[in-house]
């Protein structure tokens, strides 16, 4: 495919790219451990005996499998696990760096009282005791006060055991406010819902390693999107097999320069672009799709709104170009996917977007196909007694996110609605916070007013490993033991073809005075006695993992994971939308001259997770200069702002200004800044705080309209000379 200057770029793969697929970034890190022992926390093992043992990653999604090499009780290096399905033996700059999480300088000690204001990271150590007295204190007095139902919790996921333990715990308090961060799979499971008619939990996977043809809109495949070593070894399966891969981006990114053509079209203009492609594989009766509701009025919204001509025109791309790709990808031969999901994948978006993407792999044929898209049954393997009348006792109730009711029955989750809600209130509808492996004060869009929001709540309870931006606004914290030093079941959604659950295990005695979070919450609900004891029957943790895992414990302990078969769910008749939500994806005032767009990287992590310094070495000064941030714009849009490459520049959105460095690049579109996502963080750790700038500081938040999650993609912005 032939793409001019106006359509952008196309690139076959080449050096930049190739080097993501080797082990040199890796072998880099791995030489980086000589220099960095000289750090005055990173422990010297004494000479001993050389053991090895196996575990599993959770710094990301991925659901790696690793094995750690120990001089006598000391890890002194993290591996893949060569016969895991995940990763096969590979491992990520930041699975690497796991050590540095278990012996650094921002893990949590001991349990904390805040001694300071909030934010300011200023902390009294007390004993478990007296923070778990504290704990049991403040659901008392809600319960007396007839309040208990403004309990809630966020976790990072809602799948395993421990997040089911805090579920159960609200519960049994009788509050449904058990929330979760939101990222493509929430996207993905709503778009199942609504246009397939779903009502119960569903996953969706891609059955990448099959595929003959892939279009991508934004999702950073090489970046590190869902699993990132096995999408690594998926695109060395394309380039061995010569698999065609097309690119929707702005920028020359390593999954760009690793496609086959790169269709930059204007920002926000994704979800039109794939609709113009549905139009045009309707009009040339290309569509594959069976039974269909609504297939007409789909056709007839297509005609009116989206004929390849408008769209050519709202995307920036040729006419001529949109029906070429429409007809390789609905040719049945090819077995394509579409698939979207921004960057990572670590965030929600745009159901407009999703769902115009989903319609391209239904026309084609491609939902529950091999090489396509499929939807299985999400794990409903954890069942304890009474969960259905506690289940029972809070479904008439309303959550504070009004996830699952009215306007919102899509989606499970919206804790992206909370901050704006207190702040608008100004009064937090929330008594009683527990926050366990999440970093919303990080991650949400709208720092400021999610820093508001968190000073209101009354009382916030961190159960986090090491100190980050939540921690900071927490009242107590009650400290995790590292992914080292725990046991913890661990399923893994991150898109895989297969079901897979894996089992983290202490390869690790506790450096420090902290404890399994599984026991915390377990200690917790026995000291409050009478029916929420009685509702964990457990004695400790351990206990409850093998007697909830039953025949699975052993094989668990063993092997340290399980993988089970994709079983498609019957999807039934496919309803395809009669009108497309009107939801602007770019954020901000209009009067900005140009388009602010995150961009990831497999060098950083923007999620709940901080680069440790290892991770953090190899971050490129074409993303980080010193302690700056540096962002990326076109010749063009330098000499129309009055920029130079390498000097400072001020960057304004309506939310923040602040000061970066400017990277002239040809790679990027007129008009587009982009900015790294994962820097900018809060942790009381001199390698890590006031490195750059956290871009949710700078990105307005867009409620989707029909989900309900953060539909925001970008923001307008302006940059100009410091």
């Amino acid at each position: 495919m032939k793409i001019d200057r106006r359509s952008f770029l196309a690139l076959g793969l080449g050096a930049a790219a190739g080097t993501a697929f080797t082990p040199l970034p890796w072998k880099l890190t791995d030489d980086a451990s000589i220099w960095t022992q000289n750090w005055r926390w990173l422990p010297l093992p004494e000479d001993g005996d050389v053991t090895y043992e196996t575990t599993a990653c959770t710094l990301c999604p991925g659901g790696c499998g690793i094995r750690v090499r120990k001089v006598k009780d000391r890890i002194v290096k993290i591996e893949g696990l060569p016969e895991h399905p995940v990763n096969q033996g590979g491992i990520c700059a930041l699975g690497i760096s796991g050590t540095q999480i278990l012996y650094g300088g921002s893990r949590v000690t001991s349990p904390m009282r805040r001694s300071g204001d909030r934010g300011k990271n200023e902390w009294t150590r007390i004993t478990w005791d007296e923070a778990l007295a504290e704990v049991k204190a403040q659901i008392n007095a809600l319960v007396d006060a007839d309040k208990a139902d403004t309990i809630a919790c966020i976790t990072g996921s809602d799948r395993g055991t421990v997040p089911l333990l805090f579920k159960r715990l609200l519960a049994v308090l009788g509050s449904p406010n058990f929330m979760t961060t939101a990222t493509m799979e929430d996207s993905y499971r709503a778009v199942f819902r609504k246009m397939h008619g779903l009502k119960g939990p569903v996953d969706v996977r891609f059955d990448f390693e099959n595929t003959g043809f892939v279009l991508s809109f934004g999702s950073g495949l090489i970046e590190g999107w869902g699993s990132p070593l096995r999408m690594i070894r998926a695109a060395n399966v394309w380039k061995a097999n010569k698999t065609p891969m097309i690119q929707v981006e702005q920028r020359l990114s390593n999954t760009a320069a690793f496609s086959g053509g790169l269709l930059a079209v204007n920002p926000g203009t994704e979800a039109d672009l794939a609709l113009g492609l549905c139009h045009a594989i309707i009009s040339g009766n290309l569509h594959q799709a069976g039974s269909v509701s609504g297939f007409a009025e789909f056709a007839n919204l297509l005609k009116q709104k989206y004929s390849v001509d408008t769209v050519a025109t709202k995307t920036g791309l040729k006419a001529t170009a949109i029906v070429d790709l429409a007809r390789k990808f609905a040719n049945p031969a090819s077995r394509s996917v579409a698939v979207c999901g921004r960057g990572k994948g670590t965030t929600a978006g745009s159901m407009r977007e999703f769902m115009a993407v989903h319609a391209l792999n239904i026309l084609a044929g491609r939902v529950n196909a091999p090489g396509g898209v499929f939807a299985v049954p999400a794990p409903d393997d954890i069942a304890w007694a009474g969960d259905t009348v506690m289940t029972s006792a809070i479904s008439g109730k309303t959550r504070i996110d009004e996830a699952g009711t009215g306007a919102y029955t899509l989606a499970d989750s919206l804790l992206n609605r909370i901050p704006s809600g207190i702040v608008e209130k100004g009064e937090s509808s929330i008594g009683l916070l527990f926050v366990s492996e999440a970093n919303p004060v990080y991650t949400l869009s709208g720092t400021k007013n999610v820093r508001k929001a968190f000073k209101k709540i009354p009382y916030i309870v961190s159960f986090a490993t090491c100190l980050d931006d939540t921690t900071a606004y927490a009242d107590l914290i009650l400290p995790n033991h590292s992914y080292l030093e725990r046991y913890q079941d661990v399923p893994v959604r991150a898109g895989l073809s297969k079901p897979l659950v894996n089992l983290t295990k202490p390869v690790s005695a506790p450096v420090y005075d902290t404890q399994n979070v599984g026991d915390t919450v377990i200690s917790i609900a026995k000291s409050l006695e009478g029916s929420v004891a009685e509702a964990f029957p457990w004695e400790n943790y351990e206990d409850c993992l093998a007697k909830t895992l039953g025949g699975r414990w052993e094989t668990l302990k063993e092997k340290g994971f399980v993988e089970g078969e994709a079983n498609p769910v019957a999807l039934g008749n496919v309803i395809l939308p009669s009108e497309m939500p009107d939801i602007p994806a770019i954020s901000g005032d209009g009067n900005l001259p140009l388009i602010l767009l995150p961009k990831d990287s497999m060098r950083l992590w923007g999620d709940a997770v901080a680069d440790p310094p290892f991770a953090l070495k190899i971050v490129p000064d074409t993303e980080l200069k010193g302690t700056e941030t540096v962002v990326e714009v076109s010749p063009k849009t330098a000499v129309a702002q009055g920029l130079e490459d390498g000097k400072e520049a001020v960057l304004t959105t309506t939310l923040k200004s602040v000061t970066v460095k400017v990277a002239v690049s040809d790679g990027i579109m007129d008009g587009v800044v982009a900015i790294p996502r994962g820097l900018g963080r809060s942790s009381a750790e001199k390698y890590l705080d006031d490195k750059g700038v956290n871009v949710c500081e700078l990105m307005e938040p867009q409620e989707d309209k029909v989900s309900g999650f953060d539909a925001v993609i970008g923001t307008r912005a302006s940059l100009k000379r410091a």
